[in-house]
């Protein structure tokens, strides 16, 4: 592989565009951008953190680097690096549960896009950066379908990544569309994995949803569906022995809502420094 060249730079961070990555199993180049702290080296002794994060074409709406710029120059996090993987015109496929597909056949190539990230992206990056294969040294996060998908690969990988962040997940994924037949308790695909799942020591999940993520209310309860969805989600990890961070309680799910938040990277990008040092706080 050759050096990998900037795409662009700020004072702190130095942001790297990496498209040497081809994926058997999705077929296709995958692009990637690499978020580099400041005075990285390259031969450090120890290998950084790391976080991956679905939908890494976002960046710039994110304002990601700026972000990180804030917060090492507040010393509010540790240097980590940061591997954003850019989607495809498949993102509709490649995004969701890897056990099985939507109602409408919507995520049939999540299971790949797992296969991917477990034996493609990850030797790539540790091959090619000084970052840790330890699993208590990663992160993966991601938005709306990339959120649930970061989520699905967190939950069931737990020997590669120990905390998961995501940003208004798409927890209405289902096996039956909402009709007579549909029932939240049996057809919500992530919540039956997680009921089915267990709990693993050292796994946390950092999850957040914005008041006006949406406008739908199925249940007429006046909660919008992206903030029960969530809720419901958190309360089937608390079943299996998980614990949400309560005052006076550390735990080890963290919910962040969000009043006024979009279902948009600016919502997401503004609450960004909660999840990072969550992530990665000194």
């Amino acid at each position: 592989m050759a050096d990998p060249t900037p795409a662009f730079s700020t004072t702190s961070v130095t942001v790297v565009r990496d498209e040497s990555l081809y994926s058997v199993p999705l077929n296709r180049a995958v692009q990637l951008d690499i978020i580099l702290p400041p005075a990285y080296n390259a031969h450090a002794p120890e290998p950084y953190p790391v976080l991956y994060l679905n939908d890494g074409q976002d960046l710039p709406r994110l304002r990601l680097a700026e972000v990180l710029d804030s917060l090492y120059a507040q010393q509010a996090v540790r240097p980590f690096v940061l591997v954003a993987v850019h989607t495809h015109a498949d993102r509709i496929q490649e995004y969701g549960t890897a056990a099985q597909a939507d109602y409408m056949k919507r995520g049939s190539k999540a299971g790949l896009y797992t296969d991917f990230v477990l034996t493609e992206l990850l030797p790539h990056i540790h091959t090619h950066y000084r970052v840790s294969a330890a699993p208590g040294q990663a992160a993966f996060a991601g938005f709306s379908l990339g959120g649930l998908s970061a989520f699905d690969i967190v939950f069931h990988h737990p020997e590669h990544f120990s905390r998961a962040g995501v940003f208004s997940g798409s927890f209405w994924w289902r096996s039956k569309a909402f009709s007579s037949a549909y029932d939240d308790d049996t057809d919500r695909i992530m919540h039956t994995l997680v009921r089915q799942g267990r709990y693993t020591p050292g796994t946390q999940f950092w999850l957040q949803t914005g008041t006006l993520d949406e406008t739908s209310d199925r249940n007429n309860n006046g909660v919008i569906d992206s903030i029960d969805d969530t809720l419901d989600l958190i309360a089937e990890l608390e079943k299996i022995g998980y614990q949400r961070e309560k005052p006076g309680i550390a735990g080890n799910v963290r919910y962040v809502e969000v009043e006024g938040g979009h279902h948009n990277p600016e919502t997401w990008g503004a609450i960004m420094p909660d999840f990072l040092t969550w992530a990665f706080g000194r």
